[in-house]
């Protein structure tokens, strides 16, 4: 009879719902059954808060929308930052304006204290979509959001969108900035070869790419770089860690973006960080992982230095509505 009971349980164990759901005073907690990944979203942060897959963190700060790139040399020569400047600010001050939480297709009362009391952290369903809406400081200020959807694997649908408003200045880019806590050994992605961007990527050879380390392209001054378009998925390989209990590099372990053809780039700093160095020398000693997903990218010209503007087509109108979407697979 215990036997049979033990089966009989271990059948319903099976038949559960593959998510588990802990709904904290300012946090949503969710975890897989086998244990091997558990991610958190903070309604403080407006955002993924902690992706944990097999022990590892992945992430060192929440993901944010991103809407600056590194002044170029050519931004310079026409004037490009000086008309742009303000996507900048907005790229480093975002305010979270809403969250919503949807279980199972179903909206839910935001369930933040009090209401998590009425939750026994026992919860379990198939799917759940959590979307952040943000309002930049620019004026007029304009709303983006991102939408997080766990499926029961662990895997994660993103998208993220743009809302125009006519009068604002043109964009650099418009992505989504995963800060990880420490440098990943190397990235390897399927796209073309090289550095590229949209208005300069016909020489780009398709193909399996691996890259050793986090390089940085070593111009004089430093400034965007490490941009790769059309790309349909890279994996970022990280063995070190912050946890004072693990002692030493372990085997690296991969998170997979799958992207579809949208670009993307993998440094060891992020914008700011370069935009704050005149030279090389000046860069801060490499310490995390800088991944970029970009759903638009401005050109970077190269018809010459000292005024010419990039050529119509790659110019990011902020008046116009965006969005993009791509997968976090564990």
């Amino acid at each position: 009879m215990d036997y049979i009971n033990k089966e009989e349980n271990q059948n319903e164990k099976e038949t559960e719902s593959p998510l588990r759901l802990v709904f904290g005073d300012a946090t949503l907690g969710v975890c897989g059954n086998a244990g091997n990944f558990h991610y958190i979203f903070s309604y403080v942060t407006g955002g993924l808060e902690s992706l944990a897959v097999n022990g590892l963190e992945w992430l060192y700060r929440t993901p944010r929308p991103t809407f600056w790139r590194a002044v170029t040399d050519n931004d310079r020569g026409s004037g490009f930052h000086l008309k742009s400047g303000m996507w900048l600010a907005a790229d480093m001050f975002i305010q979270c304006t809403g969250i919503t939480v949807a279980v199972d297709g179903k909206e839910i009362q935001l369930p933040c204290a009090p209401e998590n009391n009425r939750y026994t952290g026992e919860e379990r369903t198939e799917r759940i979509k959590i979307t952040f809406t943000y309002e930049t400081i620019t004026v007029p200020a304009a709303k983006a959001t991102v939408a997080y959807e766990v499926e029961g694997d662990g895997s994660i649908h993103m998208t993220a969108g743009y809302c125009g408003v006519e009068g604002l200045s043109e964009l650099p880019v418009f992505g989504l900035r995963f800060i990880m806590p420490t440098c990943a050994e190397r990235f390897v992605y399927k796209g073309l070869s090289g550095e590229t961007y949209p208005d300069r990527k016909a020489g780009g050879i398709p193909g399996i790419y691996e890259v050793e380390g986090l390089p940085v392209t070593p111009y004089l001054v430093p400034q965007d770089c490490g941009v790769h378009m059309d790309t349909e998925w890279v994996e970022v390989y990280r063995g070190s860690s912050l946890d004072n209990r693990k002692k030493g590099a372990a085997e690296p372990s991969k998170l997979r973006f799958d992207l579809g053809s949208l670009a993307f780039s993998c440094l060891p700093y992020t914008a700011l960080e370069l935009e704050n160095a005149s030279h090389q020398e000046e860069l801060p000693l490499p310490r995390r992982t800088v991944l970029c997903i970009y759903g638009a990218v401005r050109g970077v010209g190269g018809i010459d230095s000292w005024g010419t503007d990039v050529e119509s087509a790659y110019h990011i109108d902020g008046g116009k509505d965006m969005g993009f979407e791509f997968w976090i697979r564990v």
